[in-house]
């Protein structure tokens, strides 16, 4: 058994014990599994429809599990619904011993407490599609009473945790801690990161991100020469945040599926050969709690189905430098050795692509490094082929681990003599569910031929990675 053989079934054995470890995270969150159970059991059937419709067989080992996790990760991705404002706010409301109860008596007349940095995430309601979030929370006290600082997090994330667009958010959570605090003004700012379209992703940049920002205020905070909203942009730029807010974001589409025409009606459709799966996700909502009629909601079905085809099964050959590349290429025929010359070797980085998870259903996005010997011809692989194999292989239901392998054994298959090939990504599991590890990011390596037999090969690819970081947004 060759070495990638050996790393890829520890992988395999890892991730096993993972997905056991899994079913118990949210579990730890204590009180919310059980209420939920009926409408798990409701959405269960609903993802298993969505796997058929993808062309996928439910019964295989890495989807097995996958309705079942799903359904966990989304009734945990909306507990906002499930919680109030008062339950959090209550009890947390304190004196200020020692001072005059006069309006903003925290940091004296006019003081005000602020909160930034904030990281959330959210499920965007039209197209379903989790977002992140960098929230910024300020209010001024009123009466000599101060909030705990952590109940400022706690209300922003638990509108959060409800299908959202950025400015309602920023609304609700302003609106919210005004009345359950009395302060005499909040302010709330937010950056909000839609994930793209795979096709928007371009080679070494993720342009394709859209970005925006969102503000809202009350009390003393509001007008156009309000100094406490010019205190509060002030304090956030000490962070490094320039909330450049209205010049435009209201010019950028928030959600890039809105631009999708699709019928205004969650229900069948006699032209619509995907209506199963709009069904399925009808029922989703339905289980939330959601009312599918919502006119902010009508459409997001058939643009989340629009999204998920995007990863159905495809049986498609990609061509690579004259060579066929299916889903069975093997690349074990041509074992390398010796000591390569490091002339040779040639590198495409910073290759962006965007997967789904299988077994969460989510997106994965990030970068694919790879790297290769020149077959002596002295003329490297154009970097539009290795992006189209990134997305050949990106765009389906993957794990990150079986993706770097595929990757490394087409490119080998065409070197001959070696490939290594390393994927940075960040997984949208890793913050939707209970772990919620925001900043994490994954690194996967493959190794092959003559990468494997030259250590000093291998450190002069990873090298000239490292020699690039700066240069990759």
């Amino acid at each position: 058994m060759g070495a990638l053989e050996e790393a890829h079934l520890a992988a395999a054995v890892a991730a096993a014990c993972a997905c056991e470890e899994e079913e118990d995270d949210l579990e730890l969150l204590g009180g919310e599994a059980e209420p939920a159970a009926a409408e798990d059991d409701a959405m269960e059937p609903a993802v298993r429809a969505l796997l058929v419709g993808l062309g996928e067989d439910e019964r295989r080992e890495g989807l097995r599990r996958t309705p079942k996790r799903v359904a966990k990760a989304f009734r945990d991705g909306t507990r906002g619904y499930r919680q109030k404002v008062k339950d959090i706010v209550q009890g947390a409301l304190f004196p200020e011993v020692g001072v005059d109860k006069r309006t903003g008596s925290a940091g004296g007349t006019g003081g005000q407490v602020v909160v930034r940095d904030i990281e959330l995430f959210s499920y965007c309601e039209s197209c379903l599609l989790p977002f992140s979030i960098q929230c910024h929370v300020g209010y001024v006290p009123s009466g000599g009473r101060v909030v705990g600082l952590s109940k400022l997090s706690r209300v922003s994330d638990m509108f959060a945790k409800r299908l959202q667009n950025p400015q309602r958010l920023a609304n609700e959570v302003c609106s919210a801690l005004h009345a359950s605090i009395q302060p005499a003004g909040v302010a709330v700012a937010m950056q909000c990161w839609h994930i793209p379209l795979p096709e928007n992703l371009e080679c070494k940049t993720l342009q394709g991100w859209i970005k925006t920002s969102h503000a809202s205020r009350s009390g003393v905070f509001e007008g156009e020469s309000s100094t406490l909203w010019s205190d509060f942009l002030a304090l956030l730029k000490f962070r490094g945040i320039d909330m450049d807010v209205g010049n435009h974001s209201a010019y950028i589409p928030w959600c890039p599926l809105r631009s999708h025409e699709v019928p205004l009606s969650n229900w069948h459709c006699k032209k619509n050969s995907n209506n199963g799966m709009v069904s399925a996700v009808t029922s989703m909502l339905l289980s939330l709690g959601e009312d599918p009629l919502r006119k902010e909601l009508l459409g997001t079905p058939q643009r989340y189905v629009q999204w998920l085809m995007k990863f159905r099964v495809c049986n498609v050959d990609v061509k690579l430098n004259g060579f066929t590349l299916g889903n069975n290429v093997s690349a074990y025929e041509r074992p390398g050795g010796g000591t390569a010359d490091h002339g040779s070797i040639r590198s495409e980085l910073h290759l962006p692509f965007c997967a789904q998870c299988e077994h969460h259903l989510l997106p994965f996005y990030g970068v694919v490094h790879i790297g290769y010997f020149d077959d002596g011809s002295g003329e490297g692989i154009d970097r539009s082929h290795f992006q189209a194999l990134v997305h050949f292989y990106g765009c389906k239901l993957q794990v990150q681990e079986r993706m770097t392998r595929q990757i490394a054994e087409a490119v080998y298959s065409v070197s001959h003599n070696g490939a290594m090939v390393v994927v940075e990504a960040y997984h949208s599991c890793m913050i939707s569910r209970g772990v919620e590890k925001i900043r994490s990011n994954t690194a996967t390596i493959a190794v092959l031929g003559q990468f494997l037999t030259d250590p000093s090969a291998k450190a002069c690819f990873l090298q000239s990675v490292l020699d690039t970081a700066g240069s990759a947004v």
